[in-house]
């Protein structure tokens, strides 16, 4: 006779790590620019590890990007990925704020 085994035997806990997409808008290599690419760049880093792709956008270099992603003011962080779409607007130097915003579990 087979019998099915009990559902805790095998507790399947992990889920698959989600893979995120951000967007960073920025205004060529102003302070507060470099400063939100090293900030989302030590964030991703420490916590994503490698479950991310990052594309930083110059608006200097390509302003027709600013009004598909509605972006208002720089810098700003877009996840697109997974959805709900989330925005954080500033040089993202609050690390925690970061990470809330995001939802990132911290690493």
């Amino acid at each position: 006779m087979k019998t099915n085994p009990s559902p805790h035997a095998h507790p399947e806990e992990k889920q698959t790590p989600k893979h995120f997409i951000l967007k960073l808008y920025v205004a060529g290599q102003s302070p507060k620019s470099i400063k939100a690419i090293a900030n989302i760049q030590k964030i991703c880093r420490e916590n994503l590890h490698g479950r991310y792709e990052l594309e930083v956008i110059d608006l200097y270099e390509r302003p027709e990007l600013a009004q598909a992603d509605q972006i208002v003011a720089l810098p700003t962080l877009i996840r697109k990925l997974p959805p709900p779409l989330r925005r954080i607007i500033g040089d993202l130097s609050d690390t925690e704020r970061v990470l809330v915003g995001l939802d990132i579990e911290k690493a």
